[in-house]
């Protein structure tokens, strides 16, 4: 396979679109995204996700600002690279930059060695939750198919 440009609509699944998620913490936030990744792919260590975005949080917070966190890291072994988009039910308290709550967040994990794709999906994200529109567009879905059409239809 030559072409290496992602996007996000070849990285995001529907299993891996959720919405209106209950979530108590900025911890348990990802617990649950590397609980659900581990539950569709078997390959990954749900434990090393987890860890790997907790050690990424703790060199900065992933919250961008205006109730959006990008959380994501780089884990070894990993084939392929993997997007969850989630929607709280209640925002929760990230450090985000602008001390705002989030409940809008697109986790990405990549393969170890894949820095210009990674670089590349951060910039995409934030130039698409930049657009408030868009942003509370998101949060107005009340389901996971919803969720993941104007993600995707966005994105093409």
């Amino acid at each position: 396979m030559s072409d290496t440009s992602l996007t996000i609509d070849t990285i995001l699944t529907p299993e891996l679109t959720l919405c209106n998620v209950p979530a108590s913490s900025k911890k348990r936030v990802l617990e649950f995204i590397s609980e659900q990744i581990r539950e569709h792919n078997h390959a990954v260590n749900e434990a090393q996700i987890f860890n790997n975005l907790i050690a990424r949080e703790r060199l900065g917070s992933t919250g961008i600002g205006q109730g959006i966190a990008i959380p994501h890291c780089r884990l070894e072994g990993l084939g392929q690279v993997i997007g969850v988009l989630v929607t709280l039910e209640e925002a929760v308290d990230f450090d985000a930059i602008d001390n705002q709550p989030v409940d809008l967040l697109f986790a990405l994990i990549v393969p170890k060695e894949a820095t210009s794709e990674h670089l590349e999906l951060l910039s995409q994200l934030a130039e698409k939750f930049n657009d408030r529109s868009f942003c509370d567009s998101l949060r107005q879905c009340e389901d996971a198919q919803t969720l993941y059409q104007r993600m995707t239809v966005a994105s093409a």
